[in-house]
């Protein structure tokens, strides 16, 4: 049956054939095979979750803060503790040393978060550089690994004229480059102009009601996710019994 599957494949039925278990590539004393009691932490974490918005306009009546603010309200609800980061005065990326005030109350907050709420106005199909030059302050590694690695993420979008997802895809990109567990829920507000009242509420709709339901699931996976993080993001690659292997690759 393999043999007929190689010649069918285009492979040589002919050639030599390692045994079944031999792989010569694989370090086995790296390799941990998935143990279903890993996923059952020994202990949890007492604290409610810790969850990190984001956004992307730095306008006096900015309908993505407004929108961030809306979640806020829902995360506190539903047991959160949260912050928002106010991207003001925050420098662009790479112009100033790392120990800039603004770049360090970012990074942690970063580290702080158990899980992220990322909300971008749609520009010329893209996120906006505000919301990119928030990520870009974040590390991408620090000893090797990424600092953002196992936090969940819920994306959203707002739009000046009609419903759109290239931002939301956009952060779902970054997200995971950013090996966070991106959320499969998301929002996305068009003609966010008229979502929100002259006091800055967002107004009762299926859009509303489409963010309540994106702000349940973060929080129900933050709660499920976060305990077992450290297991889920292990990786053979990054994996050493060895202390000198990592520092040798870096």
């Amino acid at each position: 049956m393999r043999a007929g599957i190689s010649e069918a494949m285009g492979g040589d039925a002919g050639a030599e054939r390692l045994p079944d278990g031999e792989m010569p590539a694989l370090d086995r004393r790296r390799l941990h095979l998935p143990d279903p009691t890993a996923l059952e932490p020994a202990e949890r974490a007492g604290h409610p979750p810790r969850i990190l918005l984001l956004y992307g306009s730095l306008r006096e009546r900015s309908y993505s803060r407004l929108l961030v603010e809306e979640a806020d309200r829902l995360l506190r609800l539903m047991g959160c503790e949260t912050r928002i980061f106010d991207p003001r005065a925050l420098p662009v990326a790479g112009s100033v040393a790392e120990e800039h005030p603004k770049v360090q109350e970012l990074r942690a907050l970063s580290q702080w978060s158990e899980g992220q709420v990322w909300c971008s106005p749609e520009m010329h199909g893209q996120i906006t550089g505000v919301f990119k030059n928030q990520i870009d302050w974040i590390p991408l590694e620090i000893g090797g690994l990424r600092p953002t690695q196992g936090r969940t993420l819920a994306v959203m979008q707002v739009n000046g004229g009609s419903q759109s997802f290239n931002a939301v895809n956009a952060m779902r990109v970054l997200g995971r480059w950013m090996r966070m567990f991106t959320i499969p829920n998301q929002s996305s507000v068009p003609r966010a102009y008229e979502q929100f009242d002259a006091a800055g509420r967002m107004l009762p709709s299926p859009l509303y009601d489409r963010v309540v339901d994106v702000m349940e699931e973060l929080a129900r996976l933050t709660w499920l996710l976060r305990d077992r993080a450290d297991y889920l993001v292990d990786r053979y690659s990054e994996r050493t019994d060895e202390e000198a292997v990592l520092p040798a690759r870096m």
